[in-house]
């Protein structure tokens, strides 16, 4: 029974972790770095609200799921 509990209870921190999401910043970083690795140039990568009209495709949520970034190509 006490590692049954305690299975639970290691579940359940981990489960708060994931919902926290990345922080955006990370996150930006980290797709920035796989962009470039391809070889692209000329492109500008945004954090924005959730839900904002942004010109662009989202290529990444963060913060929870409250903000995204945005790619534009320039």
């Amino acid at each position: 029974m006490n590692k049954f509990l305690l299975a639970v209870g290691l579940l359940s921190i981990a489960g708060t972790a994931l919902a926290a999401g990345k922080p955006c910043e990370e996150l930006k970083s980290e797709i920035d770095a796989k962009i470039q690795a391809n070889g692209a140039s000329g492109y500008t990568l945004e954090v924005v609200d959730k839900g904002t009209a942004a010109s662009g495709e989202v290529v990444g949520s963060c913060e929870g799921g409250t903000k995204e970034i945005v790619y534009n190509r320039g």
